[in-house]
């Protein structure tokens, strides 16, 4: 699918009709968004509870049927043709299991084989290839109930991919893991897309989940796409600021060093104390030359160690939210 749209989406719209008689009214979930995502591209569709993401979501696989506008998933239309498209997508929610508790899941994967139409020599042949992929031989043995939250997302990735899709939708998938659970989680979805070419449609909260799997990030707020730009432009370009990370010589020289910039450089500048020798500052570079704010804090202070570094995604979506709608 090199050079076409993996998914296609116009004008889509999604009412909900809430409450009763009297107190009856109209809620806008998804207001007339339109994007498109390329085949093999790594997209995360963020914003705070109640955006959007999740109606969206539901609608692009064929679980909703849209107020009004069109979409297209791999040439389908997900609500008309529901049974189509899901023999080309893999689903995976972070609260949700499609293995049996009881089972290994290894019986999961051959009955989810079975629905999906494999002969037994393709199913046992993928579920070998997945083992490896995922590193999960003896995982793939053992009750699934017995499994820590990140060996079984292992499990359910690997049920996801067992009929191969070329596009997967991943709602909160790292919800719940621990923080090695989760690198490893986010490293097996790269391997997906560069190896095997899968498209990746991730929702998530989690802000390194965006930095470490997406190259393009849409921001979607009050039903609406507010922004949409590679994660790179959204870190260095969208909010022109930078952060200087900066290691002091001498032990509660912050304060000192607060007072210096704010008296040159007004709100141009925001510094943060990160402990008795490390200060944060955060420079509006649309008003105040980088350069500027280096040679003054160097001409204020001792330093003994200094970088300059994109300020944390978080901030820049955090300022994105709040921009009037």
């Amino acid at each position: 699918m090199a050079g076409e749209w993996a998914i296609e989406v116009n004008n889509l719209r999604r009412e909900f009709d809430v409450g009763r008689r009297a107190k009856r009214r109209t809620v806008v979930a998804v207001d007339g968004i339109s994007f498109e995502v390329s085949a093999g591209e790594r997209l995360a569709f963020i914003g705070p509870n109640g955006a959007g993401k999740s109606t969206s979501i539901k609608m692009l696989t064929g679980i909703l049927h849209p107020t009004s506008g069109s979409a297209s998933v791999l040439g389908i239309e997900p609500w008309s043709d529901r049974r189509a498209l899901t023999r080309r997508i893999g689903t995976l929610f972070g609260q949700r299991s499609q293995l049996w508790s009881e089972l290994v899941p290894r019986s999961s994967l051959r009955m989810l084989g079975a629905i999906y139409g494999l002969d037994d020599a393709t199913l046992d042949r993928r579920i070998d290839q997945l083992a490896e992929l995922f590193e999960a031989h003896e995982l793939f043995e053992q009750p699934v109930r017995t499994l820590s939250l990140g060996q079984r997302m292992r499990c359910e990735l690997a049920a996801c991919m067992l009929h191969q899709p070329e596009l997967l939708f991943l709602d909160e998938p790292t919800i719940g893991l621990d923080l090695t659970g989760k690198q490893r989680f986010r490293e097996l979805l790269v391997h997906l897309n560069t190896e095997l070419g899968t498209t990746v449609f991730l929702t998530s909260h989690d802000v390194a989940d965006i930095e470490h799997v997406a190259d393009r990030a849409i921001v979607v707020n009050h039903g609406s796409i507010v922004n949409d730009a590679s994660v790179a432009e959204m870190r260095s370009g969208l909010l022109g600021r930078k952060r200087i990370e900066v290691g002091l010589v001498e032990a509660g020289g912050g304060a000192a060093l607060a007072v210096a910039l704010s008296t040159a450089f007004g709100a141009d500048v925001e510094v943060f104390e990160r402990s008795a020798s490390v200060v944060s500052i955060d420079v509006d570079t649309t008003r105040r030359p980088i350069r500027e704010v280096l040679d003054h804090l160097l001409d204020a202070v001792p330093v003994a160690d200094l970088s300059v570094v994109d300020p944390p995604l978080e901030q820049v979506i955090g300022e994105i939210y709040e921009r009037p709608q």
